[in-house]
């Protein structure tokens, strides 16, 4: 199995892969994985304080869905028809200060300094461990091993890229999405804004990331696929297993 594959599959929870090291049997660390959710759940009530534990439980639930929609922005109606924000954003504050979710914000400028730029009433929400998000979204690893098409793919491999990404620059990453673009990532290296395009296999189409560099002529542009090292035009293709060492590739 690649390591990528691999990483979907387990995810980087100690427990997961100590039962992968030993046994080398999905069904072991799913089952695994099935009881850490439920730890999970049932501590939210413990430790929430003054917050909803129901609403904390009805936010960490929905982050399958919210992922799995088109457009991936986190919607509190998502969480429960109707809700505003009002409702939920304590509940989605507790889970991201508890290291559950990450979150990262859309900028309206992919310009230096990021942060400067954030637009704070939008957002997407991940998973701590993409292998708990595979097994909270239902999947079957077989779908992973055989390397079939299946849906949630480009989801988890956001998710899979996110955690990668997360501790590499003094910056957290953030996304950029308009009505005419939509970038997976941005990162900040020193001074250099750096968009990411994220693939799940080798596909190579992104209009909407050409496009940005087109306009904008970054000194470096990253698509990061399951396709091997390689400049593709303005382009570097990075494969998937080695997002977590993206710096190098930067200097």
């Amino acid at each position: 199995m690649e390591a990528y594959n691999y990483y979907l599959i387990i995810g980087g929870m100690p427990e997961c892969v100590v039962a992968w090291m030993e046994s080398k049997d999905p069904r072991q660390v799913s089952q695994i994985q099935e009881e850490l959710i439920t730890v999970y759940e049932n501590d939210f009530s413990k430790h929430n304080g003054k917050i909803n534990s129901g609403r904390i439980l009805m936010v960490f639930r929905s982050i399958v869905t919210q992922l799995a929609k088109e457009n991936e922005k986190f919607i509190y109606g998502v969480v429960k028809e109707g809700a505003r924000a009002r409702e939920f954003e304590e509940a989605v504050e507790w889970l991201v200060s508890a290291g559950m979710v990450n979150r990262i914000y859309n900028v309206s400028q992919s310009e230096h300094p990021l942060p400067v730029f954030d637009r704070l009433d939008a957002f997407k929400l991940f998973l701590m461990d993409t292998g708990l998000l595979k097994h909270m979204a239902g999947m079957d690893n077989s779908a992973i091993l055989l390397k079939a098409d299946y849906q949630f793919k480009g989801a988890l491999t956001e998710n899979y890229v996110l955690q990668q990404l997360k501790g590499q620059f003094s910056v957290e990453p953030r996304y950029y999405s308009t009505s005419r673009e939509e970038i997976d990532f941005i990162v900040q290296h020193g001074m250099e804004i750096v968009p990411i395009e994220v693939k799940a296999g080798t596909d190579k189409s992104a209009a909407s990331f050409k496009n940005y560099i087109k306009k904008r002529n970054p000194t470096h542009a990253v698509r990061l696929s399951k396709r091997e090292y390689r400049k593709d035009g303005a382009i570097t293709n990075i494969p998937l297993y080695l997002a977590g060492k993206l710096p190098v590739f930067l200097d």
